[in-house]
């Protein structure tokens, strides 16, 4: 389908202890921010897994903490964790100080956040990426798949070698999905594309997130789509040096190189903070998998508009068109990957081990 669409467009460390939580913004490694607005109970915490000056996934999650702040007037707290001992450990911490949500920003905090909800039945207990459920458990699918297929296409159309670049921090499901997305809409356009696949090994690297992109440029890739949130900033700078363009992902990057940033497969976390927020401030929240993609404009592409004169028109028009398909539900290219509907089968803690 997508092949006539695109012709007929053109055809071309010990825990952090919460006693000791200071006031004020946000903080890096390891450390915690904790603050208020006016006179409201709800009580609002966020674990990351890296630090929230990423321009990525960590901060983008901190914008939605603080949009929670600053629009329901939600007491938030925030402490980024590198363990799994650490993520269980401040799960309980902020269970046993009363509060209300607690988001744990990743696929990693599953097996955390299953085995703490039950001591803590009046804190309801949020896993980004997540499928694991309980009656306060829920888990968030962000259908990121979506919007890089569409990142896939116009990749497709504008490579020149024939050969794209993946680059993540680690190997997680979620991330598969979406470079598997990624490779069949850039070979909906293009089906001479090979893709070349690259694990950093950590999401904090910018060095080796640099190095892993000048390897793959070295093999002749001279497009990268990206998911490696603080270790990414290094695939950028490859591509400046090198003059070959990326993709931004889970934030909107293009003002981070808009010289080489195509676009950006942006999650609009703060939409989705906001979202469940306002469902455990009134009382409604329930434990379920959250499905949350580009017919609820959580999920989009974003190009940049200082590039986008460089995209081919037939491939952005085609892009656009399985955005108005999977706006209306009825894309059906990517059913294997994505987890359609609240209702959806939730994965076990066993199973959601790395």
């Amino acid at each position: 389908m997508i092949a006539k669409l695109f012709r007929a467009f053109a055809l071309t460390s010990a825990a952090v202890s919460l006693t000791a939580i200071t006031a004020c913004g946000g903080k890096d490694a390891g450390s915690s921010a904790d603050s208020t607005a006016g006179g409201s109970t709800l009580k609002v915490a966020l674990l990351t897994p890296g630090p929230i000056s990423d321009k990525s996934w960590n901060g983008g999650a901190y914008e939605g903490l603080t949009m929670l702040r600053d629009s329901l007037g939600a007491k938030i707290s925030h402490i980024q964790t590198k363990t799994p001992a650490e993520f269980e450990e401040n799960f309980r911490q902020y269970g046993a100080q009363g509060y209300a949500m607690v988001v744990g920003h990743g696929f990693e905090f599953q097996d955390a956040a299953s085995r703490v909800a039950p001591s803590y039945p009046k804190t309801n207990y949020i896993v980004t990426s997540g499928r694991v459920t309980g009656p306060n458990l829920a888990g968030v699918a962000f259908l990121f798949e979506e919007a890089s297929y569409q990142a896939g296409m116009i990749a497709g159309a504008m490579t020149t070698t024939n050969k794209l670049g993946l680059i993540a921090g680690t190997e997680l499901p979620p991330v598969k999905a979406s470079f598997e997305a990624f490779a069949r809409g850039a070979k909906a356009t293009n089906p001479k594309v090979e893709v070349i696949t690259s694990y950093i090994g950590n999401w904090d690297d910018v060095s080796a997130g640099k190095e892993q992109a000048l390897a793959q440029i070295a093999r002749g890739v001279d497009i990268i789509f990206q998911n490696a949130d603080a270790a990414g900033l290094g695939i950028f700078q490859a591509a400046k040096e090198k003059n070959v363009y990326a993709f931004g992902s889970n934030a909107n990057q293009n003002d981070v190189a808009p010289d080489v940033i195509i676009g950006s497969v942006v999650i609009d976390l703060p939409k989705a903070f906001m979202r469940i927020g306002r469902e455990v401030q009134s009382g409604a929240f329930t434990g379920r998998v959250i499905s949350l993609g580009v017919k609820d404009d959580v999920v989009r592409l974003v190009l940049n508009p200082a590039l986008e004169a460089r995209v081919p028109a037939a491939a952005k028009a085609a892009s656009d068109s399985v955005g108005a398909l999977l706006h209306a539900g009825t894309f059906d290219a990517l059913k294997d990957l994505t987890v359609s509907a609240d209702r959806a089968k939730p994965i076990t803690p066993d199973s959601a081990a790395r």
